[in-house]
């Protein structure tokens, strides 16, 4: 079976591609960098890390909380790999401030050229690639006059010429919204002698669902599936997987259907901490040729069988002799657990050449110049940069949080001369939300604090802790959902003995809300000398368990 989610933590808007053997999923990233995370699969059970496609093709910048880049779509033909992007610079009502991009490579590794723009009329940009070898752009349409409500406004398609690289012809409005509104995540589908157009409506919250329409010719008219919404949560408010919706297909090789689609796990039923997270359907076509979820129903399905060449796989190596044990594992388990798909550790020791390609940054890339492997060999070096709130030069690494449970630990040297200098560990949705245990100084003394912001309220926790002046200090902070709990120790110990608390329990329900999720992260920050200090890091551990 394949257990939902497959992509867990923070990977919304998954788009889903085959090519051979290999399937690919590209999902959002919004402000994070790199940008459009790669995940592959030899069989759409088991996932791993591929590649990252964005890194120095975008200036990320300056932009707002929740923009930058949304809804990735992959397609592949003629031996190249397109990927379409939307680079968001605004969402500030009743505009909003989007611009469309494609780039392409003959491998998913890149190299990827420059980036086309295409046009800023609205969202989720998909090409589509006809049997007569036309190409033709969908996207969202935003319409500012709205003045009640989303001002997604329906689906418009214009042609690409690949060969001059740009859109051609007039933009032609493809698909009104149906009485879900809102929208969005168009991709079109040949089956059949039919177009089938499959989007998404009803908003990415909890009423967020798929819409599936076709029509015999491309440019429509469309007619609407009769028991539409294809999938949804909306009525079932109780059902684990909620706000199911943005889908995107793919057939295997024996002619077997799945739909990629995000959803969230709510904490406490209310709370997407975790942010939005790829899942994966069996589909079918039903005898009057509209797509349905196998087994029934419109609830996304918690558990879904697996292609019947990996049960068939599994029967047979279920027979075959035991082989030696080679050591390898995947990359969301370890250890004897593996296997276990709500198990997730990870540790950096930073002793390796470069980062582990699980780091994210915000709005920059990590580069030497601030986040350095071999100014202090077996250390990660991170030079100061902005404050906390910046949208700049946020000179922070980060992981998706991507277990109900969790235990991050660190470890840093870090010598500040003032209070506006700080180094630690810290909990961070957004530049509004978040909650840093960090090492400053007060009144002469090194110390550790401890600050928070939720819904862009700033306070800072009273009181202060004293610690040694020189030597490490370690750092750690335990999630059970949406209880928070930081700790430390100094000096040299070897196990947990030593660990005190730092402050009192954290609510951290705030850390929920807009297009992102949680992240677990280090970072330094220097208010009063830009790049005026380091913390040199040991290491860095992340052990999830949702049992």
């Amino acid at each position: 079976m394949i257990t939902n989610p497959i992509l867990r933590g923070f990977n919304p808007d998954p788009c889903i591609l085959r090519v051979g053997e290999i399937y690919y999923i590209v999902v959002s990233s919004f402000e994070w960098m790199p940008g459009v995370r790669v995940y592959e699969s030899s069989d759409l059970v088991e996932w791993a890390y591929c590649t990252d496609v964005l890194t120095d093709q975008v200036d990320l910048r300056g932009n707002p909380k929740n923009c930058s880049i949304w809804a990735p779509q992959l397609s592949y033909h003629d031996d190249l790999f397109y990927l379409l992007y939307t680079d968001v610079k605004s969402t500030k009502r009743p505009f909003k401030d989007d611009h469309n991009y494609l780039i392409t490579a003959s491998d998913i590794r890149g190299p990827w050229s420059e980036p086309i723009y295409l046009n800023s009329s609205g969202f989720d940009p998909s090409l589509f690639h006809d049997e007569d070898g036309r190409k033709w752009l969908l996207n969202a349409l935003w319409d500012y006059r709205i003045t009640e409500g989303n001002k997604s406004s329906g689906i418009v398609i214009q042609e690409y010429d690949h060969q001059q690289g740009m859109l051609i012809g007039e933009s032609f409005k493809l698909f009104d919204c149906t009485a879900l509104k809102k929208t969005e995540a168009p991709h079109i589908y040949k089956k059949d002698g039919y177009y089938y157009l499959i989007t998404a409506e009803g908003g990415t919250g909890s009423g967020h669902s798929v819409t599936v329409a076709r029509s015999r010719e491309l440019l429509g008219t469309y007619e609407v599936d009769p028991h539409n919404p294809m999938m949804t949560s909306s009525s079932h408010p109780d059902w684990p997987l909620q706000c199911a919706g943005h889908g995107s297909l793919v057939e295997t090789p024996d002619g077997e259907w799945y739909m990629a689609h995000l959803c969230t796990r709510p904490l406490e039923g209310q709370y997407a901490i975790l942010g939005r997270e790829t899942a994966l359907q069996q589909v079918y076509w039903d005898e009057q040729g509209w797509l349905r979820l196998a087994g029934g129903g419109h609830l996304p399905h918690l558990q879904v069988a697996a292609p019947r060449s990996y049960q068939t796989k599994q029967s047979a190596d279920a027979t075959a002799p035991l082989q030696p044990d080679s050591g390898l594992v995947s990359s969301f388990g370890s250890g004897d657990d593996a296997a276990e798909p709500s198990y997730w550790t990870f540790e950096d020791s930073f002793a390796a050449g470069q980062l582990r390609p699980e780091w994210n940054t915000l709005r920059i890339l990590a580069d030497e110049s601030w986040c350095s492997l071999k100014a202090r060999p077996g250390y990660l070096r991170l030079t100061a940069g902005e404050s906390v709130q910046t949208l700049f030069h946020h000179h922070l690494l980060a992981l998706r949080q991507q277990d109900k449970h969790f235990r991050a630990e660190t470890a840093l040297d870090y010598n500040p001369q003032q209070y506006l200098q700080m180094a630690g560990l810290l909990l961070y949705l957004n530049e509004d939300n978040y909650l840093y245990a960090y090492i400053s100084r007060e009144d002469n003394r090194r110390v550790i604090r401890l600050m928070k912001c939720a819904a862009d309220q700033f306070s800072l926790i009273p009181g202060y802790i004293d610690i040694p002046d020189q030597g490490l200090v370690h750092l750690a902070v335990e999630v059970h959902e949406t209880q928070a709990q930081f700790y430390y120790y100094t000096g040299t110990a070897s196990d947990h003995t030593d660990w005190q608390t730092l402050y009192e329990p954290e609510n951290i329900s705030f850390l929920s809300g807009g297009f992102t999720g949680n992240f677990v992260g280090i970072a330094a920050h220097d208010m009063y000398q830009y790049r005026g200090s380091y913390a040199d890091f040991s290491h860095f551990r992340y052990q999830g368990q949702d049992r």
